[in-house]
């Protein structure tokens, strides 16, 4: 924590609690920003000339990290406005997980990525293609043929754009692999080994197990959809965390919630929490269904594990250092003396909301996290309304440091 001189600030946050779990820090503190960074973090801070955010009562923290959306929009039909799920959903760094592969990552990168105020990351699919074939009513497997899984033609387009592409996305399960199964997992370890970067990889539907893609991936690789639903879950018929998923979380397997439309059931939620297996990183997996229910958007995903009892420092960590770490940025993700000024703020509120998974299951819930203001490099963002939440708020609570 730095006490600063104190002039030359563009911007100064009073009050928040601040949650910034890569420096340590929950308390009751000012953040001072100048030049698109972080400049100083203490008690009562000198303003000056700086513009003022009174955060009293509200929650500052570093910019939410969405570590699984699919934002290679219009191009592919699966994806959202990238945008538009940011002002909702208050991110300052979208990541997305395989929307494009090696034949069609160019017009993301100058279409999409490259007309964005916000930071947009990839995961390149191993399958040529991208995922082509997702859509409502529209369920055509990218990664069932070896033919459409040239290792090399990954490895080259990830190595001409390291700047962008973070790691290696692959889908695995049911239809999506078909008869090639772990087969596809085999390439796209080869692919992610070559060139030293983690591995994503969704889990689906049967065949293969859960167990044996977990028993594949390494240190840092992510395996997303940690808690879906029957057939196919973490949970074995003992009610408990499988053997296989305690040991690849020994081994440093990383596991997210990437929520979306099937991958997200409460029995085996709170079966895991019960177990002691919460999950490492929280994403939305936010692409044209999801994001109209019932996992919308992250802020709401966010909400939904603080009402299954995660603490919110937990799942402020899980949404900002941890994926920044994940994804090899550790200079994103906290609210570091020098780090660059990504900083949202958001309000806790007392709600009557009722969440639902994906299999239907409802569960009463009794708060919500809303967005008031989101910096990008210091710029103000626009912050959208959550209309499909607004109606469910009762009451702000005070944000007090544990």
């Amino acid at each position: 924590m730095t006490q600063a001189a104190g002039h030359g600030f563009d911007l100064v946050l009073k009050g928040g609690r601040i949650l910034d779990e890569r420096n340590g820090v929950d308390g009751i503190l000012d953040v001072a920003v100048a030049g698109g960074k972080i400049a100083a973090i203490g008690k009562d801070l000198p303003v000056g000339g700086a513009k003022v955010e009174d955060a009293r009562g509200a929650i500052v923290a570093p910019g939410l990290i969405d570590i699984h959306t699919h934002v290679y929009h219009k191009a592919t039909s699966l994806s959202v406005d990238p945008g538009f799920i940011a002002r909702r959903s208050a991110c300052t760094t979208l990541v997305d997980a395989g929307s494009s592969g090696a034949g069609n990552y160019d017009g993301f990168r100058d279409y999409v990525m490259a007309h964005s105020p916000y930071r947009i990351f990839a995961f390149l699919n191993i399958s040529f293609p991208g995922i082509f074939g997702f859509d409502k009513g529209v369920s055509i497997g990218e990664a069932t043929l070896r033919e459409m899984l040239p290792v090399d033609r990954c490895v080259a387009k990830v190595e001409a754009n390291r700047d962008r592409i973070i790691g290696v996305k692959v889908r695995i399960g049911g239809p999506v692999t078909g008869k090639l199964g772990l087969g596809a997992l085999e390439l796209a370890l080869e692919a992610a080994e070559a060139l030293q970067l983690p591995l994503m990889t969704h889990i689906g539907t049967p065949p293969p197990s859960y167990s044996a893609v977990v028993d594949m991936l390494r240190p840092g690789d992510i395996l997303t959809h940690c808690y879906r639903p029957d057939p196919n879950s973490a949970i074995g018929p003992d009610g408990k965390v499988l053997d296989a998923v305690w040991k690849a979380r020994e081994r440093g397997v990383l596991f997210d919630i990437a929520h979306g439309m099937g991958a997200f059931g409460y029995e085996t939620t709170e079966a895991a929490l019960r177990d002691g297996f919460p999950p490492d990183l929280i994403s939305s997996d936010v692409h044209v269904i999801a994001v109209e229910g019932p996992g919308y958007d992250l802020l709401h995903t966010m909400s939904k594990l603080l009402n299954c009892g995660l603490s919110l420092p937990d799942v402020i960590g899980m949404t900002t250092s941890r994926p920044a770490l994940a994804i090899r940025h550790p200079e994103l993700g906290h609210i570091g003396v020098g780090a660059p000024a990504d900083i949202v703020v958001l309000r806790q509120y007392d709600s009557t909301y009722v969440f639902e998974d994906v299999v239907g299951t409802r569960r009463q819930g009794s708060t919500l996290l809303q967005p008031v203001s989101v910096y990008l490099e210091g710029k103000a963002m626009e912050v959208s309304r959550r209309p499909f939440e607004e109606s469910f708020l009762v009451g702000s609570h005070h944000a007090h440091a544990h």
